[in-house]
């Protein structure tokens, strides 16, 4: 009986584990060069945990089990409860600020499609301890230093940016009470991927008020910061966070990344536990879901019994990162081939211990190498080299003496003949 792999999970043969070993070695390499440090948590935690950030309905959306003591337990569907947890419970003796990345592996009881599966990598980003939108531009810029590390230009990708405190108070402003927020930031998130008319049919669902409704309708639509003022008088906090976001922007172009981001009003972000600056990462053609987003979170550690400390940070996934390099021809070209040092061939069965020997100096000598296992024939052995994409290739006995060997350049053929001493001697 052949069973398949769970519905929504990945086999990495090894072709598909070097595409993966490459997008989290250049998340890792990224990471580390803008000063953040890796951290990381168990695979599972108490199921109460995410309810406390995403509510009771989170349940439906995840992996949960009892353990034998009757405990519910969940598979982390994110690791950002798991960093508010962690940072809580060392809040005194951790230095500020801290500047944390992590790269987990997660799981979501979702249905699978495309770009979106149940098992997955994520990458994160975190900064905790700092109220200034200098930390939200540090974040966006690290984004993008990747993004532009494997190639994506701005022809390429955009990071669309906005504010949920400003949305909030924007909509305030036209009437919208603080209960019925939540609710219509769920609406609003999905306006970029509804046609109108059924955007506005869950409009009238949520809000009564037709003039309300057409007030948020107008919002909506701005597309620069400087409209924003067009449409409404801006109270404090909506000014406030207006000129936040025109900080922001300002900052951005001065790390050089300006280029790459937009404003989008459209932005919301549906977890609630946003409360400023919110961006998303998306494809410049928009033909995939997110790549990623985040955004700024300065109430999550006191939800979690730790004092409000400022953070922001965010998410990048490896399903639709993947797509859309093999989609823009960049996955092939950047994967690092399988390379040996050296390939250690025999020229006979009565040699093979000989080449044993000879290999396993080479790889306590931290090369790279490797031998066949069954002494064929030397032109067999020869396009095994080869085929491994091996440097070098030793050969081992024929008519020499057992203290010479063959050294072949598998590059331009030449071979040359060297003792077997001075050649561990010489070796570097």
């Amino acid at each position: 009986m052949k069973i398949p792999p769970v519905k929504g999970t990945r086999d990495f043969y090894p072709a598909e584990m070097a595409v993966r070993n490459w997008i989290i070695d250049g998340w890792k390499k990224v990471s580390v060069r803008n000063g953040f440090e890796e951290y990381d948590g168990p695979i599972f935690e108490y199921l109460k945990m995410f309810q406390i950030k995403s509510g009771d309905e989170i349940v439906e959306q995840l992996f949960s089990l009892q353990d034998r003591g009757g405990r519910d337990l969940a598979l982390r569907p994110e690791i950002t409860p798991t960093l508010a947890r962690m940072v809580n419970q060392r809040i005194n003796s951790l230095p500020k600020p801290i500047k944390w990345f992590s790269v987990p592996r997660l799981f979501r009881a979702e249905r699978p499609q495309k770009g979106r599966l149940r098992e997955f990598f994520q990458w994160n980003i975190d900064i905790i301890g700092v109220d200034d939108v200098l930390a939200d531009a540090e974040v966006i810029f690290c984004a993008v230093d990747y993004f532009r590390d494997i190639g994506l230009g701005t022809d390429d990708i955009v990071v669309k940016i906005s504010s949920r405190e400003m949305l909030a108070a924007l909509l305030q402003a036209i009437g919208i009470v603080e209960n019925e927020l939540e609710l219509l930031y769920a609406v609003l998130d999905k306006r970029s991927r509804l046609p109108d008319d059924t955007f506005e049919q869950m409009l009238v669902e949520r809000i009564a008020d037709e003039n309300k409704r057409e007030k948020i309708i107008e919002l909506m639509c701005v597309d620069s910061i400087e409209q924003i003022g067009d449409c409404l008088e801006l109270n404090k906090t909506a000014q406030e966070s207006v000129d936040e976001l025109g900080r922001l922007f300002e900052l951005l172009g001065v790390m050089g990344v300006g280029d790459y981001c937009v404003f989008d009003i459209g932005i919301v972000r549906g977890l609630a536990y946003y409360t400023g600056i919110v961006f998303e990462i998306y494809d410049k053609a928009s033909e995939l879901r997110a790549i990623g987003g985040g955004g700024r979170y300065d109430n999550l550690l006191k939800q979690f019994g730790g004092p409000a400390i400022p953070a922001t940070g965010f998410g990048i996934g490896d399903c639709v990162l993947g797509i859309l390099l093999e989609e823009k021809g960049l996955l092939q070209k950047q994967l690092p081939e399988r390379n040996l040092d050296y390939f250690v061939a025999c020229v006979d069965e009565s040699y093979k211990d000989a080449a044993v020997k000879v290999t396993m100096r080479l790889r306590s000598a931290c090369f790279a190498a490797n031998f066949s296992y069954k002494a064929a024939k030397l032109n067999k052995q020869l396009k095994q080299a080869s085929d491994q994409n091996a440097n070098k290739c030793i050969i081992v006995g024929d008519e020499l003496k057992e203290d010479k060997l063959v050294i072949k350049d598998m590059t331009t053929g030449e071979q040359e003949l060297i003792d077997f001493d001075k050649f561990f001697a010489e070796l570097k």
